[in-house]
């Protein structure tokens, strides 16, 4: 039987955490649950579920909508992996992602982050908090375009332009209004299919 928490689960000893590399391979031996995944934020490694059902819509409407507009090379995927940050000593699986293909080719450890081109995250009342401060931190310095989708107050923010200190530019609107994502992509975002479903289970 598995129990599905709401809340993040920190995996840690009594001991305090060891260096990055160490709780870089013990999260991707950890055997998580069907429909968990394990990341490291703040030198802890940290169990959170996936993502809510009524969040496949937007992950499924981002990806198709990004796809065509891509770096040659690169691939939109919501497909589960571990990317690595180790300057940061961070490594995150995101909701949504576009990287150089080519990074895949390995045959274990954990994807370089450096492969990135796009990240893109959808908040939970569990998981805000990363979303908007640690990984929004590390994206900033690493990561070209970073997407976050507020799920809680319905908006769309864009950040780039990133920098030592993090991401100098950033643009956002409301669900529903059409956002403008800045290069390597150049596209307009159409941001209709990401609020709540209306029906039963709201």
């Amino acid at each position: 039987m598995t129990t599905v928490l709401e809340r993040p689960v920190v995996v840690a000893d009594d001991d305090p955490p060891g260096e990055f590399e160490d709780l870089l391979q013990i999260a991707l031996d950890l055997d998580t649950p069907d429909g968990f995944k394990a990341e490291i934020i703040k030198g802890t490694i940290v169990v959170t579920p996936w993502q809510r059902p009524y969040y496949f819509r937007a992950m499924e409407s981002l990806r198709e909508r990004l796809a065509p507009h891509v770096p040659e090379g690169h691939r939109a995927s919501t497909s589960p992996f571990l990317f690595a940050f180790p300057k940061a000593k961070r490594a995150f699986g995101p909701d949504l992602y576009v990287a150089d293909t080519g990074a895949f080719e390995q045959l274990q450890g954990p994807v370089n982050g450096a492969a990135l081109s796009l990240v893109a995250e959808l908040t939970s009342p569990s998981t805000r908090g990363a979303d908007v401060k640690d990984k929004l931190a590390v994206y900033g310095r690493h990561v070209p375009v970073y997407l976050l989708l507020d799920m809680q107050a319905e908006e769309a923010t864009v950040f780039w332009d990133t920098s030592p200190n993090g991401y100098r530019a950033h643009r956002a609107v409301s669900f529903g209004q059409s956002l403008a994502i800045p290069e390597p992509f150049g596209c307009d975002l159409d941001t209709s299919d990401f609020g709540r479903p209306s029906g039963p289970g709201r």
